[in-house]
């Protein structure tokens, strides 16, 4: 295999691919700031929301199917009175931190 074609079969198994935008300055000061307090990259950063951006639009528009007696079964649990978590319960009973100075007990 030659250097050319080894490098070209490389270059078709990669599954990167660019993505270029034009951003005011503002937009760039504000995602390097942002990115630098996560200890990302501007890229990083700027990945990671597009993603997360995107799968939360294909969330809200994804179709749930189910048969009619799953649904049945999800509108009883919808309608039936809520049970009470323990765990939560006991933090809902703790103080707020600024209710106690701040300090916790």
């Amino acid at each position: 295999m030659t250097t050319r074609s080894a490098t070209r079969k490389s270059a078709t198994r990669k599954k990167e691919h660019p993505l270029s935008m034009r951003l005011p300055d503002a937009d760039i000061a504000m995602i390097d700031r942002a990115a630098g307090l996560r200890g990302r990259s501007r890229t990083d950063f700027v990945r990671e929301a597009a993603v997360r951006a995107a799968e939360e639009v294909l969330m809200e528009s994804s179709l749930i199917r189910m048969s009619s007696t799953g649904f049945s079964a999800f509108l009883e649990a919808l309608a039936a009175p809520a049970a009470p978590v323990p765990e939560m319960m006991e933090i809902l009973k703790r103080p707020a931190p600024w209710e106690t100075g701040g300090l916790r007990k």
